[in-house]
């Protein structure tokens, strides 16, 4: 048993000064007595000799000293950069840099060498992961052969395998090749995640085209004011569409650093951050993209990104007065939805995937980062809170030392 004491648990439904017991993977209750009281029948029950010569004790107790406890965070959109790219990254290091960040969870985009377009090679991916027995992986096939554009993946073969398809990092062109998809996508039930450029105008060809199929439609990385309110206006009318924002995209404008979509201008960043506070954003996904040094200076686009998302994303709700529970349901609760997670709740019955979060003043410092890509326009930025511990199924698989 895991029981972590003295803490301020957050989720989507608020906020509760409590303590927490995790048992067999699961938060198994929350309250102060009732975990004293349990605990107390457990040992009883179980009547062990010898406890008092340093055998493994029966219950680990972590104190939060009045920390943050929220649920693990998703990611709806991470460049796992594998097969084929493990100069940028690695399945390991990935891994580390999603446990770092919080992220227990992530959607690996399938722009890779070779691209993911496959059911082999998504269930190669799968596999791979699993064998870690770190974060849970959900792979992205694309929706077009090798990226191309030209034709379309064998989407019943592979939808025995995921429900998700991009061509993240390039448009679909042809509004006929993506009207096809679009109707498959509703007759097999999976979700086409959108990369939209030049944006604004990408996002109305698309939104005509979702109109017209009715199928499910995700809109990635949306910077632009102009682009939100078209989406804001379909939202209104009832398609089934949803939309991530990136945390960089809420955090800074006018940055001359490349990442696509660019960093627009103030007047944008602020319409996502009253678009999130209405309630149209449905998720803040990371669009975590290393790259080597060289890469960089070369001009690839893309941030590395997931072991500071949070943290920049809780400067911006502190500045904004937006409440950490808006915050949890932004990261966890809608982000697990999308994937067809379990409530993503700090609740008796639930997997404890948990985060334990440190309020403080902090540096960021690239070369902290687990991820190989130490690409950041942030460099000694200031930030006011990190990821201190991640829990998953009631495992400690990331500790920095601070509680």
């Amino acid at each position: 048993m895991l029981h972590i004491k003295n803490c301020q648990i957050i989720d989507q439904n608020g906020i509760l000064n409590d303590e927490l017991l995790i048992e067999k993977g699961k938060i198994r209750m929350i309250g102060s007595e009732k975990i004293k009281h349990y605990i107390y029948d457990s040992i009883q029950k179980l009547q062990i000799p010898g406890l008092e010569n340093n055998e493994k004790p029966l219950i680990k107790t972590i104190d939060a000293e009045g920390n943050i406890v929220m649920p693990s965070f998703v990611d709806l959109h991470f460049h796992m950069r594998n097969p084929g790219q493990s100069h940028k990254e690695t399945l390991l290091s990935g891994n580390k840099a999603a446990l770092k960040g919080g992220y227990t969870h992530v959607l690996a985009m399938a722009n890779t060498n070779p691209v993911v377009d496959s059911r082999e090679l998504v269930e190669d991916m799968l596999t791979e992961n699993r064998k870690l027995n770190l974060i849970k992986l959900f792979q992205v096939s694309s929706v077009t052969k090798n990226l191309e554009g030209k034709e379309l993946v064998d989407f019943l073969k592979i939808r025995e395998m995921t429900r998700f398809f991009s061509d993240d990092g390039k448009n679909i062109d042809d509004p006929k090749l993506l009207e096809y998809a679009l109707y498959y996508s509703r007759d097999l039930d999976f979700v086409i995640l959108s990369h939209d450029e030049p944006e604004t105008e990408m996002v109305q060809r698309n939104l005509d085209i979702v109109r017209k199929t009715k199928g499910n439609f995700h809109f990635c990385h949306i910077s632009k004011e102009q682009s939100m309110k078209e989406i804001i206006k379909a939202k209104k009318e009832g398609l089934n569409i949803t939309v991530e924002v990136a945390p960089h995209h809420i955090y800074k404008s006018d940055i001359d650093y490349r990442v696509n979509p660019p960093f627009a201008t103030e007047s944008d960043r602020k319409f996502l951050i009253k678009a999130i506070k209405e309630g149209y954003v449905d998720a803040i996904a990371t669009d975590h993209a290393p790259h080597t040094i060289e890469d960089k200076a070369n001009g690839a686009p893309g941030i590395s990104g997931i072991e500071t998302s949070f943290s920049l994303c809780h400067k911006v709700f502190k500045e904004e007065e937006l409440g950490m529970d808006k915050l949890s349901k932004l990261m966890s609760y809608n982000p697990g939805r999308f994937l067809g997670l379990s409530h993503r709740e700090i609740r008796a019955g639930e997997d404890a995937d948990i985060v334990i979060i440190k309020e403080g003043s902090f540096n960021i410092d690239s070369k902290d980062f687990e991820s190989k890509g130490k690409n950041t326009p942030f460099e000694n930025d200031s930030v006011e809170a990190i990821v201190t511990k991640t829990i998953r199924k009631g495992e400690l698989l990331y500790d920095n030392g601070l509680n």
